[in-house]
């Protein structure tokens, strides 16, 4: 593994799901987490990083990070979308203080709950992340632990940590033999933050939240929400067996810590803002999860979805198509009425008459696919499959 690799590894904080899940009382250590071997919290609010020179540790984090958002700006999977842009650097400014002018928000379109900040200022904010918030408060409890992180210079104790280890030489050397997936789960162990980082970062994010004005208990919930779909195939203990979420507040209790560090029921959600700014991606971030493959998760993510909006027309459209490539006993019947219920709302997504019509045909109810069919490709017309849909009206005119 070269020195680009590793740096890049050390910087990302949040690996997947390590911003959210893990093995730690949060509450029991709240006191000591805020007053042992940490600045004042108002003062690293206030104080801005200088940029350190390249012969220290930090600076060559920086460095490199620097050529990694280089990188990220020519990346495809970037979200450019200068509103959603605004909207989001708003955000993180209202809770960032005095550092405002030092982020920079990049949107990463992958379909994974994330959100990672390097030691330079780079953040990145996950389309996954997006698509499962319910609100800003909620987005914003995620993106406050971050900034945690970044604020007490987390990614810079964790190098130390690590080059101070005798087994540094040893570990680099395993990953001429693992594939890049197995590097993933072996970094996701090497390189999360401690329990005590979780934890300040825990108690500062929550301070972040409520300081600028957000419902805090909606912190407890984008948690609790998250771990419902990771339990549908991991099991209650998921938070315990999985190495990616080893150094996390344990399962069982994450949720109650956070409600006793959020205090009483105050502050605003802003759902509906958020809402219509990510609208315009909605739909193609519901085509990223579906592709995902993980079926049970998604039922779930759906699921949630359309109990929160039962008007909500790509929920249900998304929904169905899970079923729809699951194909188990009675998926298929499902799937229909999950169609049915698409089609029946406002601004139903085009794909679902497609779906539809796949089942039709499957089926052997010709007028039903044709008809199905033909809607799609009057609503989607430049769909980048409507010549495979005409074909299929082509053959079942036949």
């Amino acid at each position: 593994m070269h020195r680009r690799g590793f740096l890049r590894a050390a910087c990302c904080q949040g690996l997947g799901l390590t911003g959210l899940v893990g093995t730690h009382n949060i509450w029991a250590q709240s006191t000591a987490a805020t007053t042992a071997n940490q600045t004042d919290w108002q003062s690293l609010l206030s104080s801005r990083f200088v940029r350190p020179t390249l012969d220290t540790d930090e600076g060559g984090l920086w460095a490199m990070m620097d050529r990694e958002e280089t990188r990220l700006r020519r990346s495809s999977q970037v979200v450019r979308d200068t509103k959603l842009q605004d909207y989001l650097r708003d955000m993180v400014c209202r809770l960032v203080g005095d550092h405002c002018p030092d982020i920079r928000v990049h949107v990463v379109r992958t379909p994974f709950f994330n959100a990672t900040m390097a030691p330079n200022g780079m953040m990145q904010i996950w389309s996954g992340l997006l698509l499962r918030v319910e609100n800003e408060a909620q987005l914003a409890a995620v993106v406050g632990h971050e900034i945690g992180h970044y604020l007490e210079r987390h990614s810079l104790e964790r190098l130390r940590d690590m080059k101070s280890r005798a087994a540094f030489g040893q570990f680099i050397g395993m990953f001429g033999a693992v594939g890049a997936l197995a590097q993933l789960g072996v970094l996701a162990g090497a390189f999360a933050f401690s329990r005590e980082h979780e934890t300040r970062a825990d108690v500062l994010g929550m301070r972040l939240l409520k300081r600028a004005g957000y419902r805090a208990q909606e912190a407890a919930q984008v948690w609790d929400n998250l771990l419902g779909e990771l339990q549908i195939r991991g099991g209650s203990d998921v938070g315990q067996r999985s190495p990616m979420m080893a150094t996390h507040p344990p399962v069982a209790t994450r949720r109650d810590d956070l409600l006793k560090l959020a205090g009483d029921d105050t502050g605003v959600t802003q759902a509906e803002p958020l809402a219509q700014v990510l609208a315009p991606h909605r739909l193609d971030w519901i085509h990223d999860e579906i592709r995902r493959g993980q079926h049970e998760e998604s039922l779930v993510l759906f699921g949630r979805m359309l109990k929160n909006s039962p008007s909500d027309a790509q929920a249900w459209y998304a929904r169905g198509e899970i079923y729809r490539q699951r194909g188990q006993s009675n998926d298929l019947e499902l799937a229909l009425q999950d169609f049915q219920q698409a089609i029946q709302a406002s601004n139903t997504p085009p794909p679902s008459y497609r779906s539809l019509g796949l089942i039709h045909k499957q089926q052997a109810r010709k007028p039903e696919a044709l008809a199905s069919f033909e809607k799609y490709l009057e609503l989607a017309p430049q769909a980048p499959d409507a010549a495979l849909v005409r074909s299929y009206i082509t053959e079942l005119q036949s």
